[in-house]
């Protein structure tokens, strides 16, 4: 047994951990918040880097996890605060590019195993692309494992001279409650409906930042095809972002039944009061929005890009990335059909079940972990 051991029998000294999150996706800081509970709760000592807004937002210390505020920045005083963060270190698990770049950089010369999950991919073009791989090939070279959330970033990994990359998928988790929502739903429901001014029509919800690679162009190309629908659905488009703007003049432009309603803290809610949700990214891993609405029991129409395909299987309707009328017609064939609508919620739940648990991804982790630090010591 090593002196190692994640449950330091003995009195042997526990697994150190040091988890390094960047900006923090939603998805990325949720998973790392998830993770330093349950590594926390089986005896691994474990120190969050990560800005101190994230540690806030995610209350990053309730998990029994110890918090250094480290910038979302890799100029060298970051670094060194890092890298001083890391001095005791048995194993660094980074999320993010930008996170594993800088904990690469804070680990030179140290034989301190480097764990690095992607949870998505970015988006770049031109010039910005060939640094982009510049960036990933070196993250994916300084990693000892690289943990993919879905199966093409598993590939990218290898494809960027990755020694090591496995699929691990990002458990989702547990929603949390909605006060009121579970004693009357369909008050609640009746609410956010009323506040949309979709009571005797369809709700259609979309969630994200309003950001190019996201699709809302060709959603909105979609409403305009959907305009002859009786009643005439509701679009409702949740998030900001650069893309506002633009997004707005065309509403307004075309006359299109569809609202931009901002950044909202209550999508728990909004996704229940809606008949169908959107997803028509350019690309996703492991989409949060798809896992909520398949929970929800909301059905689903998606592109089949990146891990979505991979992630719903039969449980919602996938349509090709770029085409609005193969969107529209997927929206109004759901629509006009409350059987289909019914068969996909229940498809969601069972597609819903077969996703790891917050235990078992942490479980996964943690067998990475005791491998790789089992690699390192002399008995």
């Amino acid at each position: 047994m090593s002196h190692v051991s994640s449950h330091s029998p003995h009195g042997q000294t526990p697994l150190h951990t040091v988890q390094v999150l960047g900006g923090g996706s939603a998805g990325s800081s949720a998973h790392v918040r998830s993770l330093a509970a349950g590594l926390a709760a089986r005896g691994v000592r474990v120190t969050v880097c990560a800005p101190s807004e994230a540690a806030g937002d995610y209350d990053l210390t309730g998990t029994g996890a110890r918090h250094v505020h480290v910038p979302r920045r890799g100029d060298p005083a970051s670094v060194a605060s890092l890298r001083v963060a890391c001095a005791d270190a048995d194993l660094v698990h980074a999320h993010g590019l930008h996170a594993a770049l800088r904990a690469a950089l804070a680990l030179a010369g140290r034989r301190t195993p480097l764990v690095v999950t992607w949870h998505t991919r970015a988006h770049a073009e031109g010039a910005r692309a060939r640094v982009l791989h510049l960036l990933e090939r070196r993250v994916a070279k300084a990693a000892a494992v690289v943990l993919g959330t879905s199966s093409d970033l598993v590939d990218r990994a290898r494809s960027r001279g990755a020694r090591d990359a496995r699929l691990a998928p990002v458990t989702l988790p547990a929603p949390r409650a909605v006060p009121g929502a579970a004693e009357e739903p369909e008050g609640h429901r009746h609410k956010v409906r009323a506040e949309l001014g979709a009571v005797d029509r369809p709700l259609i919800v979309a969630v994200g930042a309003l950001e190019r690679q996201r699709g809302y162009d060709v959603l909105l190309g979609a409403a305009r095809t959907w305009r002859h629908l009786d009643p005439l659905p509701l679009l409702a488009i949740a998030g900001e972002g650069p893309e506002r703007g633009a997004l707005q003049r065309r509403i307004e432009a075309e006359g299109l039944p569809a609202q931009l309603v901002g950044r909202r803290d209550d999508v728990p809610e909004l996704l229940a009061a809606a008949d169908l949700v959107v997803l028509p990214s350019s690309w996703e891993s492991r989409s949060v929005l798809a896992q909520e609405a398949l929970h929800a029991r909301v059905p689903l129409v998606a592109t089949a890009v990146g891990g979505i395909p991979e992630l719903v299987g039969d449980a919602a309707v996938l349509v090709p990335y770029g085409d609005p009328e193969a969107l529209a017609t997927a929206v109004a064939r759901l629509l006009a059909d409350p059987a289909l609508r019914e068969r996909l919620k229940d498809k969601g739940t069972a597609q819903a079940a077969t996703w790891p648990t917050e235990d078992e991804t942490v479980t996964q982790v943690l067998s990475v972990y005791d491998e790789l630090t089992q690699r390192i010591i002399v008995h």
